[in-house]
């Protein structure tokens, strides 16, 4: 089904047409017609399914075709979308930039980690369309700079987040701002009892969407884990990333601190890396998002909050170097791969102290991970059962660098590399720290 049948207007499908979309995408072709049909909507989808375009799309049409609730020459907010993270408020207002090109609406986002009185000019200015997150809104609206009582739209992006981030308190007080009568749109990549009863208490007679399984993984998303010693996940991520010349990896640690220390290993092992979690900077994770993007950095090391919301075009691997304490992060961490219906790989380096972890995770996506060798990296108790294999080349017969799926395939045979060679390697990378 083309995007002409949604009944989205002409100017809402010049801007598709120009981003090269011809076809909607499963969420997008039921929310669409519900929205614009005025309903409120639960909609479940994993990250990648393209969510953000299934509520900004009828957002910027009802916003276009309605005139204000309220006087005509009210600046305040219209719709309003409350996101987890920086990064994925940053994201959704590029696509409401992108999509609203040729519509007459102002839009802005506000986060906190900058400056706050260009957020408060741009307010002051007026807007149709506020995208925040819930910390930096509440500071908005408790310095009197923010009006919520025109809004007509409110929109939680990626619910189950701000519930897992402790936001339920912030939620209710924004909530306790708007209109009584407006349409509601709440999207989750999974569900759980808090999900149900924010719904309960938020919607009215919604529409239920639901394209994937709930707390699934992407089917286009190759899982595997590896099973190795703590002390050598270093190396072996530093193995991986050498013997299958990748150029983009995004790693998932579990502390702001341990994903500095590996950004810092990784840069001496010469590695391009950067670390992003909430202590730095946004100054910093806007640049280190930049560099991973243009390819400047081959590494990007992410705690769980700063990553969810990253939106990487064909990102071809993720690394759990550290197992999630809960098993529906890890759902998220991987849905950062395999988007839109690209495929992906994602890989775990599963310590001995994380077979709890593990055994978590595979009872949550009802099967096992598949287990690749790499016997030189692996706990004592298990290396004596794996058998060292030939050497393979680093390189396929053109000399190009393999892809993901090669990659994948040389580990599944044995890595590439014998294990005397690949123990001495790491004898090696071990002794220049």
């Amino acid at each position: 089904m083309p995007f002409q049948k949604l009944g989205l207007m002409a100017d809402l499908q010049r801007a598709i047409a120009a981003q090269g979309y011809v076809r909607p995408t499963p969420i997008q072709a039921q929310a669409v017609p519900a929205v614009l049909q005025g309903r409120d909507v639960l909609a479940g989808a994993q990250t990648g399914t393209g969510k953000t375009a299934a509520f900004t799309l009828p957002l910027l049409q009802l916003l276009s075709q309605r005139k204000r609730s309220r006087e005509p020459g009210s600046k305040a907010p219209r719709a309003l979308v409350l996101t987890p993270t920086r990064e994925l408020a940053a994201q959704v207002g590029e696509s409401v930039s992108t999509y609203g090109a040729h519509l007459p609406l102002k839009s802005t986002v506000i986060f906190g980690g900058v400056k706050i009185n260009p957020q408060k000019d741009a307010l002051r200015r007026g807007v149709d369309i506020l995208v925040a997150t819930p910390g930096r809104l509440l500071d908005h609206a408790g310095q009197g700079t923010l009006d919520l009582s025109a809004v007509e739209i409110l929109v939680l992006d990626e619910a189950d987040r701000m519930l897992d981030m402790g936001f339920i308190h912030d939620i209710r007080k924004v909530l306790a701002m708007l209109p009584r009568r407006r349409q509601n749109l709440l999207f989750s990549a999974t569900y759980s009892k808090d999900i149900k009863r924010l719904a309960d208490s938020l919607l009215h007679n919604p529409m239920m969407i639901e394209v994937a399984r709930r707390n699934t993984a992407a089917e286009t998303v190759t899982q595997h884990v590896y099973r190795v010693d703590k002390q050598a996940k270093r190396d072996l991520l530093i193995h991986l990333i050498d013997e299958g010349q990748w150029f983009q990896v995004l790693v998932f640690a579990r502390t702001k601190h341990g994903a500095n220390r590996l950004a810092e290993q990784l840069n001496r092992a010469g590695i391009e890396a950067a670390a992003i979690h909430g202590n730095k900077s946004q100054g910093a994770r806007t640049k280190a998002l930049a560099g991973f993007k243009d390819g400047s950095l081959r590494v990007l090391v992410a705690t769980d909050i700063a990553a969810r919301g990253l939106d990487i075009s064909r990102l071809p691997h993720v690394v759990n170097y550290e197992l999630p304490n809960v098993p529906e992060d890890y759902v998220h961490r991987i849905g950062r791969t395999g988007r839109a219906g690209e495929e992906g790989v994602a890989l775990s380096l599963v310590g001995p102290d994380e077979a709890k972890l593990l055994r978590d995770i595979e009872r949550l996506l009802k099967r096992e991970v598949p287990v690749l060798s790499k016997p030189a990296f692996e706990p004592r108790e298990l290396a004596p059962e794996r058998e060292p294999q030939a050497t393979q080349s680093r390189k396929s017969r053109s000399g190009k660098p393999r892809n993901a799926k090669s990659g994948i395939g040389r580990a599944r045979r044995g890595g590439g590399n014998s294990a005397s060679t690949v123990r001495s390697r790491a004898r090696a990378t071990r002794a220049e720290r």
